[in-house]
């Protein structure tokens, strides 16, 4: 099978539901251009607990039941997905190609490809290596989105995106915290759109709605602007705690600053060290200036060493 066949074959994106893990397998199957089905799974017991250590899955372990005819390509992510990924391998008889996306803290070689962040540990000749998290972020997407949110293309520069987490259990984001940021944020001359989590919490961001009467609030109703506003944005400000809005943030190519919280991870901290050595990331101190990088392409990076693994396989299957 030559390259330009590889939009043909069968892929499933395999997740446990949370949309962060499943996202960052769809992000691949986009930038392979290939069409795939979404398999949301669970696991029975002893698998639930024990995954990805216990092994041995069978048909089962799953629910909903995962059965034939089996991909050719599978793309999956989250700690209970690894279980699937072996499942799905040994009764392809190995001819499913099977991707594992994020650290699974286990033997990488049990996967014919394993993609994991800068920041994770895990190394090896099937490994590899992304600054960040992969993502959906295209140049395409971006401007797409802004035919849903016209408001955004009648303000005046600088446009501002803030993008809001919370509390985690490595940060903290308090009332010091956020009446901080809002006066930094009072202080730009700027057109704000923000928008918050559920982690954010009411208090934090009833502050914010005070302070910052004039900005653009996302309140969760209707379509999300997420996309747009990255795409509207002049700068983007980010909390520290999201590696995910981090990742997407710095796939636009647009000034990136981190909104710094209380805590932390040494885990996260060489997430932010990395972006910063990159050149893609700044730490927000209350000021903006606009500078340059190369954007992450962390989902084309990994859809490459796809691209060359398959067909390297079917080369070898065809001789």
């Amino acid at each position: 099978m030559k390259e330009k066949d590889l939009k043909d074959l069968s892929c499933w994106v395999v997740s446990e539901g949370m949309a962060g893990t499943e996202n960052q397998c769809i992000a691949v199957a986009e930038a392979l251009g290939v069409s795939y089905d979404t398999k949301r799974i669970a696991l029975k017991q002893p698998w639930k607990s024990l995954s990805p250590h216990v092994g041995l899955e069978r048909h089962s372990t799953f629910s909903p039941a995962l059965s034939a005819p089996w991909p050719d390509l599978v793309i999956a992510s989250g700690r209970k997905s690894i279980a699937a990924s072996r499942f799905i391998k040994r009764m392809s008889e190995g001819k499913s190609f099977t991707v594992q996306i994020q650290d699974p803290r286990i033997d990488p070689s049990q996967f014919d490809l394993v993609a994991v962040p800068h920041h994770d540990p895990t190394r090896g000749d099937n490994v590899v290596v992304t600054d960040a998290a992969p993502n959906r972020i295209t140049k395409a997407k971006l401007k797409a989105s802004l035919l849903d949110f016209p408001q955004f293309d009648v303000m005046s520069s600088p446009r501002v995106a803030v993008l809001i987490g919370g509390s985690s259990k490595a940060y903290t984001m308090n009332e010091r915290v956020t009446n901080r940021l809002a006066a930094q944020l009072r202080g730009l001359d700027a057109h704000l759109m923000v928008t918050s989590s559920r982690r954010t919490g009411a208090k934090n961001e009833a502050i914010l709605r005070r302070a910052l009467p004039n900005a653009y609030f996302y309140d969760g109703d209707g379509a999300n602007p997420y996309f747009a506003m990255l795409a509207a944005a002049d700068f983007i400000l980010v909390t520290a705690d999201s590696a995910s809005m981090l990742s997407d943030a710095c796939t636009s190519g647009k000034p990136v600053y981190m909104i710094n919280l209380e805590g932390g991870h040494p885990r996260i901290d060489a997430l932010h060290k990395h972006l910063q050595d990159l050149g893609a990331l700044r730490v927000f101190e209350g000021d903006l200036e606009t500078f340059t990088y190369n954007p992450l392409k962390d989902a084309d990076k990994i859809a490459d060493v796809i691209r060359e693994r398959l067909n390297n396989e079917f080369q070898r299957h065809d001789k």
